[in-house]
């Protein structure tokens, strides 16, 4: 067990994602700070925002896996497909999703004003913008190449 727990521990792909997206929260975090100049730590968790945490962490897992394993290696391979996929769907699909949830709750709102009724409103911030994707990617492979 105590094997099992030290290879964990030492895993320095899992290590360098991780990082990544604790960084891309520390940053989205601070970025809000200064910018509304008030504490939100829900920033530290929440997804949508400059950078992309999913988009570090996947970043980096890839690039991690290719540096150790290969860049030819099916593992390699398998890696940067999930990642394409994670980052796709977060710049596109995602994306999407919350300006439909904007559109939306700006729809219901105008139903029921005035009505006395207060419905409950979607979430807006899913996903990212091809920027913050980009800017989440370049910080995976930064903490990937530090480990």
């Amino acid at each position: 067990m105590n094997k099992a727990l030290d290879q964990f521990l030492n895993n320095s792909i899992l290590t360098a994602a991780v990082l990544s997206w604790v960084l891309a929260q520390l940053i989205k975090f601070f970025i809000s700070m200064i910018r509304d100049r008030k504490v939100d730590f829900i920033l530290l968790t929440k997804s949508g925002g400059m950078p992309s945490g999913h988009a570090a962490l996947v970043t980096a897992s890839a690039l991690g896996i290719g540096r150790k394993i290969g860049f030819d290696s099916g593992e390699f391979a398998l890696a940067s497909v999930i990642a394409f996929i994670v980052m796709y769907d977060a710049a596109g699909v995602r994306q999407a999703v919350g300006i439909q949830a904007q559109i939306l709750n700006e729809l219901i709102h105008d139903i029921y004003h005035g009505t006395g009724i207060k419905p409950v409103k979607i979430k807006e911030i899913l996903g990212h913008t091809p920027i913050e994707v980009l800017a989440g990617s370049f910080l995976g492979i930064v903490i990937a190449l530090l480990f």
